[in-house]
């Protein structure tokens, strides 16, 4: 059985072999946690775009779009509060000479505690059999309750130390730990010290009266600062949300786990603004969407979870990170936080102008609270991807590796195969193309054999392949072959778009997800 990072290492080669993500400028050796998104890579990103997108302002008439530019007037980052605290504590280990995350290193080594008590009832159910009650072994066993005694020791320190804003404190439970470097093998570490993820650069003709902006860290401000003309021009009542899909950019101290962690990214955001104190009501409601949103894809309702946060933002009175099970463990793809009113009373001081709304059902101006929901698009793309990636033996010892992407999702629903290249089969074949290709992205392969062609449409996670015969000729049926199964039918070409239709039509997805 193949280790989750030998897993991992396959899917980033497959990545790169059928054109899903390439290295950014390659050619010239890369560029660090830059990645771009090839021919089938990017049909996936924009159908997971899609998908998020409908879901939020097809679903619900009291949410709308906006595409507010990357460069923002300078001070809208001071009012946001990154100049001043959007820093992350960074630790350098003086052999490697390489650069880490301090709380990272800490999360790293606390996660190892739960691996081991995880090893212990998987040991102990194996012996127990069905028997086994998971909770009452963790709650009595000596071994179980030494690891949860020692991680909920370290984790308390970490929680007090991240609370504190306590750096000499980080230092020392690394310290303490014996965390050590995973390049060098060696305990011998700077100080910890903070560092801003923003990018800067200059805006203006001339050095002398340029003024310094930034590459947006978040695409929110761009919200925040155009609430109002949303609302104004849209009549919007509270609560309402704006939604948002935009690139982002961060300095990344660690970049790492392939599109995981990036420096240039991009979010699908959106903000719902409610009247204070009905905040938590929605941020429930919210949660609880976005989750059924996951869920829909069919991934496995086990590989996600809700993680509340340590230590909330300075401007959150709830927060919580929906986590989904990557090879590399439990990470976050989505952030769902209730942001208070913390942004746009911030953004009213600093630029003097009254963006209060003006509630005509209680006949009062208030500043709007507002809930949060973030999602990364390329954690999304990577989710979905490392819970396709399936590698199947096969009878007669043969074996494939198949993308098993929910088929709503997959770059090409369908390609269109002629049995050989003549008789009018070609012909033939480009006809139903012709004809599918209004509604779904088609493909059409004519080279090698019939099972090595089948072979390379799992590969990128094709749900269909449709085969023309010299029978077709005669009786207007071609063969439909489904990629999860192998199953092959017999089926009429006026019934394609009913049975293509059923799988990959979105709408589906969005009744499951519709309470």
């Amino acid at each position: 059985m193949a280790s989750q990072e030998e897993v991992f290492k396959k899917l980033v080669a497959h990545c790169k072999e059928y054109g899903f993500v390439f290295p950014s400028s390659e050619i010239y050796d890369g560029l660090g946690a830059v990645y771009d998104y090839g021919q089938n890579g990017v049909e996936l990103k924009n159908n997971i775009k899609k998908y998020w997108w409908d879901s939020m302002v097809l679903l619900h008439e009291n949410v709308v779009g906006i595409d507010a530019a990357i460069f923002m007037h300078p001070t809208t980052w001071k009012a946001s509060g990154h100049v001043d605290a959007f820093n992350d504590p960074l630790i350098d280990n003086k052999d490697s000479k390489k650069r880490y995350r301090a709380d990272v290193l800490i999360e790293d080594h606390l996660a190892k505690f739960d691996e081991k008590i995880n090893k212990e009832c998987e040991k102990a159910a194996k012996r127990f059999g069905e028997s086994f009650d998971r909770e009452m072994f963790c709650q009595t066993n000596p071994r179980v309750l030494e690891n949860v005694a020692k991680r909920d020791a370290i984790h308390a320190r970490f929680v007090a130390a991240l609370e504190a804003n306590d750096l000499v404190e980080l230092k020392q439970i690394i310290v303490d730990c014996e965390i050590v470097c995973p390049i060098s093998g060696t305990k011998n570490w700077t100080d910890v010290r903070q560092f801003n993820l923003m990018f800067s650069t200059d805006m203006g003709s001339t050095a002398d009266g340029a003024m310094k902006i930034y590459l947006r860290p978040e695409t929110a401000q761009g919200i925040f600062v155009n609430y109002l003309n949303v609302q104004k021009t849209g009549r919007m009542k509270v609560p309402f949300g704006i939604c948002q899909i935009g690139k982002a950019f961060r300095n990344e101290i660690v970049a790492r786990q392939f599109i995981f962690r990036m420096r240039e990214f991009e979010q699908m955001e959106m903000q719902f603004f409610v009247r204070p104190g009905e905040e938590l009501k929605w941020f429930e409601h919210w949660k609880q969407f976005r989750l059924r949103w996951h869920k829909a894809l069919g991934l496995g309702d086990e590989k996600y979870r809700f993680h509340d946060h340590d230590k909330l933002a300075h401007y959150a009175n709830a927060a919580t990170d929906i986590e989904f099970q990557m090879p590399f463990g439990f990470k976050e793809v989505e952030g769902i936080h209730s942001r208070t009113d913390f942004d746009l009373s911030s953004h009213e001081k600093y630029s003097g102008k009254n963006i209060k709304y003006f509630d005509p059902e209680i006949n009062e101006s208030y500043t709007p609270y507002v809930i949060e929901t973030s999602i990364g698009v390329d954690r999304m793309f990577l989710s979905i991807m490392s819970s396709a990636y399936t590698e199947e033996q096969l009878e007669g010892g043969d074996s494939r590796v198949v993308l098993k992407l929910p088929a709503v999702l997959a770059p090409v629903k369908v390609c269109v195969m002629p049995l050989v290249k003549k008789d009018g089969l070609p012909e033939k074949a480009r006809e139903i193309m012709n004809d599918l290709k209004f509604d779904y992205k088609c493909a059409y392969d004519e080279k090698d054999s019939i099972g090595k062609r089948y072979r390379r449409q799992d590969a990128v996670g094709t749900p269909f392949c449709v085969t023309v015969d010299h029978q077709t000729l005669e009786d207007n049926c071609v063969t439909i072959r489904h990629r999860d199964t192998m199953e092959q039918q017999r089926v009429a070409i006026s019934d394609l778009h009913a049975i293509i239709g059923a799988e990959v039509n979105m709408k589906n997805l969005f009744k499951k997800i519709v309470e």
